[in-house]
């Protein structure tokens, strides 16, 4: 394999992961990576490495052509642009046309499963980058990752406080994956030669209820979790009484409500065809981070 890989976010946590799976458990040569970012200074340990490290600013098509230049593959790793709705999506859609316009060969892009018709609020953006990415004519690679089990460690160390979990997802299954598996996965993908197009949905072995996780979480963590079923303006109540941007209680709010509508309930073996590996379980990742959730 000779071809130059650019890696976008990769300042990021997903970004750097599948940066470390690239070099350590693919073996690609550091020469051969490019890993791009607002910030290149925050870098400076991938540089140390032989990384090449590059700006690349979703806000600046100047950067990004700059950035893309003499790139073969192209891991675009959505930005976390949601504040401003359509923001999103004019970023990827300007990152796009730069790598048509250098010339690049095959792009992978990190979307989210069954975009087509999901209530979630920031389906649009990944299912109108879907699409953008595939009208340029680029050979492509779309990666849909589930919602990651370490979504998890932002609430349900307060909601192990308190003992309740209020949620409005119903009796509604979702598959979570690990960000750790989700990058080893993506690594695979794009340290490939592939060129065929393909749309892979990275999930875990198994779907599971709001119910089902706080109990298993319950039993590692020795702490009480009942689950609390509330509407969705109740949950949206709450969320914002907790003093979060608005932006992010419509997220939560719509994600729950996906869940609910059975939108989520999907497994694929697509990870273990990717890697050759299984998945993270819940219960593994629980212990892993036992001590993030118990605060």
């Amino acid at each position: 394999m000779s071809s130059t890989l650019l890696v976008t976010g990769a300042a990021g946590q997903l970004g750097q992961r599948v940066i470390h799976h690239l070099l350590e458990t693919y073996r690609v040569a550091p020469s051969r990576i490019i890993a791009a970012t607002r910030s290149p200074e925050k870098l400076a340990d991938l540089a140390a490495k032989g990384v090449v490290t590059r700006k690349a600013d979703f806000d600046d098509a100047a950067s990004l052509s700059a950035a893309f230049a003499g790139v073969d593959r192209l891991l675009i790793i959505s930005t976390d642009s949601l504040a401003v709705p359509g923001q999103r999506l004019k970023q990827h859609t300007a990152a796009v046309e730069a790598a048509k316009a250098a010339g690049v060969k095959h792009i992978l892009y990190t979307s989210m499963p069954a975009p087509e018709g999901s209530l979630v609020s920031f389906a649009p953006d990944h299912l109108g980058t879907e699409n953008a990415i595939k009208a340029s004519g680029i050979g492509y690679t779309i990666l849909r990752d589930a919602w990651y089990f370490d979504n998890y460690l932002m609430g349900l160390p307060h909601s192990l406080e308190t003992g309740k979990w209020y949620t409005a997802t119903g009796g509604g299954r979702v598959s979570n994956i690990s960000r750790e598996d989700c990058a080893l996965a993506i690594a695979a993908a794009l340290a490939s030669d592939a060129t065929e197009n393909a749309t892979y949905t990275l999930t875990g072995s198994t779907a599971v209820t709001i119910d089902e996780i706080a109990s298993v979480v319950s039993r590692i963590t020795d702490r009480p979790l009942e689950v609390v079923q509330v509407n969705d303006e109740q949950l949206a109540a709450g969320l914002n009484g907790a003093g979060l941007p608005k932006f992010v209680v419509d997220m939560l709010v719509s994600f729950d409500a996906n869940i609910r509508a059975g939108n989520f309930n999907i497994l694929t073996n697509d990870f273990n065809k990717l890697t050759g590996k299984e998945t993270q379980t819940l219960r593994s990742f629980a212990e892993e981070h036992k001590a993030a959730l118990a605060g």
